[in-house]
């Protein structure tokens, strides 16, 4: 338990270290709402409901998981997810329900909805190789139907202020866009002869601008967004590409480098360039290699294998 802990402060710490007070209490409102978006690593359950290749709906997913006793839930992970333990610490009573599962409406609307689908990414073709997924485009499809539901609860005053003051957006994605689109092997080889890595990646920048966007027009105010890890070093690179257990896959590091300087910058942009808003940058990539690097220090045997049977 303590070596979850430290993790649980680690994350803590590298998501908020730079997050201005303002987005993390508001003057006289507690943030009571989370509203997250983004890949298998905030997924609280939405590919249960799809027929698709990507679950994580069997053991030894959710073995120390409190909320479910131990029994998998969707979520890609033994425990908790980066999702579930801000909104823990940020107060709130309930982790946000699955948008696709059966009993997310009425007032659980209010303590925040959970879009993110594993194998989803920023580009709709991404992850195509899992059949079904949801795209962060579907995603924010999806929130719009939970605005338009929040409408008919609150009222639309105190929907607009429910949003623009007691919630918190939470953006996770763009792993996928490399490791189940650019970088896929075999499937994806044509695609980087025809297209380069700077074009792939302003294709990326391009669309999550929109989608950021879109969530603004939508009332969302205050954002968490992380970068792209150290995908090189995860074990499924390691194994496709027969490296030493020490070692980490150059390209796809060198890719998630040049996507996390674009997506710092295009945050700086949007905090300019739309008012009210607050988009804090979640050093993702830096909160991975800590780990990787210091492994044994957060009670991990090792960082070569990956949880739960998948991925190497």
């Amino acid at each position: 338990m303590n070596s979850l802990k430290s993790l649980s402060q680690l994350v803590l710490i590298f998501l908020f270290i730079s997050i201005s007070p303002s987005i993390v209490r508001g003057q006289d409102d507690d943030l009571g709402a989370s509203y997250i978006f983004g890949d298998s690593l905030v997924d609280a359950g939405n590919n249960n409901y799809l027929n698709t290749l990507s679950k994580a709906d069997i053991p030894p997913n959710g073995i120390d998981f409190k909320a479910s006793g131990g029994s998998p839930t969707g979520r890609y992970t033994n425990g908790r997810t980066i999702g579930d333990i801000v909104g823990e610490e940020l107060g709130q009573p309930n982790y946000a329900f699955p948008f696709l599962a059966p009993n997310t409406t009425g007032k659980t609307l209010l303590y925040g909805v959970n879009y993110a689908s594993g194998g989803g990414g920023i580009m709709n073709a991404t992850g195509r190789i899992f059949v079904n997924r949801l795209s962060m485009d579907i995603q924010v499809d999806f929130f719009n139907i939970t605005r338009k539901k929040l409408d008919k609860l609150l009222g639309p005053s105190k929907a607009r202020e429910h949003l623009m003051k007691k919630s918190i957006f939470s953006i996770t994605i763009g792993s996928n866009d490399f490791l189940n689109n650019y970088l896929l092997p075999v499937l994806s080889i044509g695609e980087r002869i025809s297209e380069s890595p700077d074009a792939f990646i302003d294709h990326l920048i391009t669309n999550i601008r929109g989608q950021l966007t879109r969530l603004y027009n939508l009332d969302a105010r205050k954002f968490v967004v992380g970068n792209v890890g150290p995908i090189g070093c995860i074990p499924y690179q390691k194994t496709i590409n027969q490296i030493n257990q020490d070692q980490c896959v150059e390209l796809p590091n060198q890719l998630a480098l040049q996507y996390d300087k674009r997506l710092k910058d295009l945050l700086t942009e949007l905090n300019e360039n739309l008012p009210g808003a607050t988009f804090v940058h979640a050093n993702v990539y830096d909160l991975v290699m800590e780990l990787i690097t210091n492994y044994e220090k957060y009670g991990f045997k090792t960082a070569s294998r990956a949880c739960c049977g998948n991925g190497g």
